[in-house]
């Protein structure tokens, strides 16, 4: 599904010199690698505080932290999403309420939103899924009409772009009140092993994001909330400078490999490729696809077959989950995510497909849908 062996190739002599002086300068934890990837990303997303952490799901849950929430207090949220945006709901006693997504861009459906929202509402959390922006003009006005919090799960869509009502052009992640990244290997700005990174425009709120990513301390050994440790380390950071600077051609690269995917599969009626979402690019964290009239797992063995890769995310959607039995979640009626689960299937998209690697797999599944 992605190649980061050949990623490493293009960029191996740059990478191993960051790494090898890390090791030198011994300085393992925060640095100068860590203070400049921040002050880099800063830049690229235009937003002005961005706190480093260990990993997306940290990120996700010292957000959550910085509200001042309590147990009980109520999230907005899909549940066509991985389990980490709402599993930090769970461990820090909020209720997630989990809504459903639009059938075609697979993001949140914010005209579900506002009849879910009671007294107990306290944030809206959006997940850019796939590579592209939930619809964020929508959901700001919600949000701001009833006084909640926004907080972008942006793990998937990092260097997208999203129009807003004025006219202006940013970032996503730097439109909620906070926004969370992850840097996972697989992402589109992956490190070498677990990293994160949070977003806001809000001093106040980036300042005590800050404290509780680091024990809650206002200055050592000054502890004024409760905190955890989440630190991105000096060499992942160092790996994360220099894809950095190759995040917009990796993302255009991935751009033209769903370009060939929609022009071989548009003869394909039981093939349904992705849409783009309004007022939004698109940087194809995943390229997937819904299947009509074709047998999922029929497919996915024959692909296997041929050692063409596949995925499905996600097959089983966070309110049918055993984790959230005790929130009552198994009597949630989303028709429309219970469908996708059945539905979709991802094909492999990375900065180093080759054509031949692309005709190999579309003819393989146009072999299957013929056969």
């Amino acid at each position: 599904m992605v190649d980061l062996v050949s990623q490493y190739q293009h960029i191996k002599k740059e990478v191993d010199v960051a790494i090898l002086n890390v090791i030198e300068s011994a300085q393992f934890i925060n640095g100068l690698e860590v203070s400049g990837f921040k002050s880099e990303l800063e830049t690229y997303l235009n937003v002005s505080n961005v706190i480093p952490c260990a990993n997306g799901t940290d990120a996700l849950q010292i957000a959550l932290m910085a509200l001042d929430l309590k147990p009980g207090d109520e999230i907005i949220t899909p549940s066509f999403t991985y389990i980490a945006t709402t599993e930090v709901m769970a461990l820090l006693g909020l209720k997630p309420i989990f809504i459903e997504v639009d059938p075609e861009t697979f993001c949140i459906d914010y005209t579900k939103i506002e009849a879910v929202i009671t007294s107990k509402t306290k944030a809206i959390v959006p997940v850019h899924l796939y590579g592209q922006a939930a619809p964020m003009n929508e959901i700001m006005e919600i949000a701001n009409r009833h006084n909640l919090f926004v907080i972008e799960d942006n793990a998937q869509a990092i260097g997208c772009n999203y129009t807003l009502s004025n006219g202006e052009t940013v970032k996503t992640g730097t439109i909620g009140h906070i926004g969370c990244t992850s840097f996972f290997p697989s992402k589109n700005l992956g490190c070498f092993g677990d990293g994160g990174a949070i977003f806001t425009n809000d001093t106040a709120l980036a300042v005590k994001i800050k404290m509780i990513a680091n024990h809650g301390q206002s200055k050592q050994y000054h502890h004024d909330l409760v905190g955890c440790n989440s630190r991105l380390d000096n060499i992942q950071a160092a790996v994360l400078r220099i894809k950095l600077k190759q995040l917009d051609n990796y993302n255009n690269s991935r751009n033209k490999v769903a370009e060939y995917y929609d022009n071989f599969f548009e003869k394909h009626p039981q093939i349904i490729t992705p849409k783009r979402a309004l007022n939004s690019t698109h940087v194809y964290h995943q390229y997937t696809l819904k299947l009509e009239n074709l047998n999922r797992n029929e497919l996915r063995a024959f692909l296997t077959e041929r050692e063409v890769p596949s995925m499905i995310y996600y097959p089983i959607p966070a309110h049918r989950q055993k984790m959230f039995e005790s929130f009552g979640s198994a009597d949630t009626f989303l028709p429309v995510t219970d469908k996708l689960t059945e539905c979709v299937i991802s094909l492999p998209i990375h900065t180093e497909m080759t054509e031949e690697q692309l005709e190999k797999i579309c003819v393989t599944i146009e072999e299957f849908i013929n056969k």
